[in-house]
Formats: structure tokens, C-alpha cells, sequence
């Protein structure tokens, strides 16, 4: 990942297996074509696959750390009222905490997404930093596809657009 270890590359590093092969031209452009459109992007394209248990346990420590404090703070007030209403409100947050699993999910999937494509833009388009040039590119790309350019020539045909 970068070089500075966040709390989140952590996590991202535990929870994806990432490969070291480096991903293709033509993949990246796909693929940061799909994410900017706001898709999900191939993660074999971009080399990583999630550790489901890894997931799960690094998504419990987080739900725990959520609910038990609230838990200590609101169990004299929750000790006084009806029963029924207690059970009616467990069951929203067990259904919540159900829910909010896929959210995190997709959320960390778009998260090694972004940092995948924009660590092999460094490897592809080392002079072209990717929050300015990224739009331009992929319009060039789309350009490219339609003109029907051969992957061999993808790369040049990009740069000679880059530098007119």
C-alpha cells in the first residue's frame, strides 16, 4: 500500500489477499473507468480477493467497540422499561449489525479498489499524477476504443493525446 501505515491500510492489508503481479494497461483503464462510474470493479483484474474471516473479525472488534459503551450507558435506562420494547429494539440492532456487515464490505472493497489503481498508476503513468489526470485519460481511453486501438499500441496512443 503507501508507505505511511494507516489504521485503515492495516486492515486493508489483513483483510485482502493482494498479488504481486502487476496489472495491465488495459485492465487499469478498465478498471478505473469502472470505479469512477461508480461500479464494482473485477477484483481479479486488479489482483486481490477478501478474506472473509479476516472480514468478519475485523468487523466484529468494530461493532464491538460501538456497542458496548453505548450498551454500559444505556443498560439502567433499558432495565427500567418494558421488556417488549427492549426485545423490539434488539432485534432493529441485531438487524442493523447484519446489514451494516455488507456496507462494510462494499465499503472496503472500494477502498483497495482506489488504492490499487492509483498504486499502479504510479507504475504506468509515473509523470501523470491520478487526481489530474485520470479523467482525461480515461476520456482518451474511451477514444481509444472506439478508433479500435490494439492493446500493443494502447500505451503510445495515450501519451502521444497526453502530450498534444
Amino acid at each position: 500500500m503507501s508507505k505511511e501505515k494507516t489504521i485503515k491500510n492495516k486492515i486493508l492489508e489483513y483483510v485482502y489477499t493482494i498479488s504481486k503481479q502487476p496489472i495491465l494497461l488495459k485492465d487499469l483503464l478498465i478498471a478505473n473507468r469502472q470505479h469512477s462510474d461508480g461500479m464494482h470493479v473485477d477484483p481479479a483484474k486488479l489482483g486481490f480477493r477478501i478474506r472473509l474471516v479476516r472480514a468478519y473479525i475485523v468487523y466484529i472488534g468494530l461493532v464491538l467497540a460501538v456497542v458496548v459503551p453505548i450498551s454500559l450507558l444505556t443498560h439502567k435506562p433499558l432495565a427500567k422499561i418494558d421488556a417488549h420494547i427492549s426485545i423490539i429494539g434488539a432485534m432493529i440492532i441485531t438487524a442493523a449489525i447484519f446489514i451494516g456487515f455488507n456496507f462494510f464490505r462494499d465499503r472496503m472493497r472500494d477502498s483497495i479498489t482506489k488504492e490499487l489503481i492509483k498504486r499502479s498508476w504510479k507504475l504506468h503513468f509515473p509523470y501523470f499524477s491520478y487526481e489530474e489526470y485520470s479523467e482525461k485519460i480515461e476520456e482518451i481511453f474511451e477514444k481509444s476504443i472506439k478508433e479500435e486501438i490494439s492493446k500493443r499500441d494502447l500505451e503510445k496512443y495515450i501519451k502521444d493525446n497526453l502530450s498534444k
